[in-house]
């Protein structure tokens, strides 16, 4: 089947806002498709080359953070956090944009890193960030930050939103009392972080719901079966 190109040319804002924006993307005549997007028209994904695409920087972080010290078991470190198209606080990873000084800064890497591929530094500036503001841990050289996936898609038939899914693995002791949102800003909100053993999280996989009996996100899930995989190991 050949493929439908869409162009810049083919591209009309139905709505603009800081946040996000819609766009009705004209593929053919009297046809259309709407998508959502944080993107301006110069950015979205639809219009990319081949070769663009396979470059992508996504638009934010999720993490899956393993709390680790030597002799203690593992656990792995969730949040509360209130999303605002769900009306309530879903159990969560820690996430956040990628800030443009994230692709561009001269800076040195955080620490935790012992090689990072091309490209994903702007993924592990933006990790490292978004960490210490929403629990208030502060990676130290002894501690471990990759890349487990460059880009995922969230719903790629409404919008072209991505993240990248960064593992953090903590090695020196943390305070039992996690600061949660601790320097959280804007419309963000925080209720608490949460420990889980593998077993706690082999248990909220498997019911699909939070303690209260909430749903959750499809990054939370990627953040319990990445955990449960002992993909952190790697």
């Amino acid at each position: 089947m050949e493929k439908t190109v869409i162009t810049k040319d083919c591209a009309k804002a139905m709505l603009e806002t800081r946040f996000l924006k819609v766009y009705d993307l004209q593929y053919a005549p009297g046809k259309h498709y709407y998508n959502a997007t944080r993107r301006g028209l110069d950015r979205l994904v639809a219009v990319k080359t081949d070769e663009e695409f396979r470059k992508l920087l996504p638009d934010a972080v999720s993490m899956v953070v393993v709390i680790a010290p030597e002799n203690e078991e593992p656990r792995l470190l969730l949040t509360q956090e209130y999303r605002y198209p769900t009306g309530r606080f879903l159990l969560s990873v820690p996430a956040g944009l990628i800030d443009p000084e994230d692709a561009f800064s001269e800076e040195p890497l955080p620490a935790g890193i012992q090689d990072a591929p091309e490209g994903h530094a702007p993924l592990l500036r933006a990790a490292a960030r978004e960490l210490e503001e929403e629990t208030g841990i502060v990676l130290t050289p002894e501690d471990r930050l990759f890349v487990l996936n460059p880009c995922l898609f969230s719903s790629p038939g409404m919008t072209d939103e991505s993240n990248a899914i960064v593992c953090a693995v903590v090695r020196h002791p943390i305070a039992e009392e996690l600061s949660a949102g601790k320097d959280a800003n804007g419309s963000e909100q925080f209720e608490g972080c949460y420990l889980l053993t593998a077993d706690d999280a082999r248990a909220v996989l498997r019911s699909g719901r939070d303690e209260a009996g909430n749903f959750y996100s499809v990054y939370t899930w990627i953040g319990l079966a990445s955990f449960t995989a002992g993909l952190w190991k790697e």
